[in-house]
């Protein structure tokens, strides 16, 4: 399959996955804090390659995929490289700086549900929503274990793989995950054309 078809089926992955967490929001009122970047800004997340296909595609058709490629060679820090603080003193407070290409992480937490060894499912969200949202938290833990519809990380992880096995499961600290996706883009177009229809969108 072609990194470009590999994209498209990724990138429809995650419009579905928009609508289901949208409908989940309209059912139980959570919400992200605005201009909050507590989650984005934690270390050791992990990732897989694949989920960040659709954004190191993008960086390649502008022309930025091996520069980025040298940033992220060059970085240590275990925070995700695609994060934007606002200060440092103010490290938690940020936003994403390609947010319409973050990750399936990025999007599935705060919305989506994890199986406990009991087969109950449990809403993944961070400890901020559960203080400041506590009722309609508690609320949509109910719901969801009555039948109302929220992502769950296993099935779109495995979706995710359908696409692409070896991409798909292997899960690496975030940064890790953005290195080789760019590599992978980089190393596919190494001796193939430029994508065809798209030689002027650099």
């Amino acid at each position: 399959m072609s990194i470009e078809e590999k994209v498209r089926q990724v990138e429809a992955l995650f419009d579905r996955l928009e609508i289901e967490i949208k409908a989940f929001q309209s059912d139980t009122n959570l919400h992200c804090k605005a201009g909050c970047g507590k989650c984005c800004s934690t270390p050791n997340i992990d990732a897989s390659p694949l989920e960040f296909l659709p954004w190191a595609f993008h960086l390649f058709l502008n022309g930025k995929a091996e520069e980025t490629l040298k940033e992220l060679n060059s970085i240590s820090t275990k925070s995700c490289f695609l994060y934007r603080p606002l200060s440092v003193l103010e490290y938690h407070k940020g936003s994403c700086s390609n947010y319409r290409y973050r990750g399936l992480i990025c999007r599935l937490f705060g919305y989506g549900a994890t199986t406990d060894k009991f087969g109950k499912l449990r809403l993944a969200t961070c400890k901020i929503i559960k203080e400041e949202q506590g009722d309609n938290f508690t609320k949509a833990e109910v719901a969801i274990n009555k039948g109302t519809s929220i992502p769950i990380f296993t099935d779109y992880y495995m979706r995710l793989a359908q696409i692409d096995l070896r991409m798909g499961v292997n899960l690496l600290p975030i940064n890790e995950a953005l290195k080789i996706a760019v590599e992978e883009v980089l190393h596919y177009y190494a001796y193939r054309p430029f994508p065809g229809g798209l030689e002027n969108i650099a």
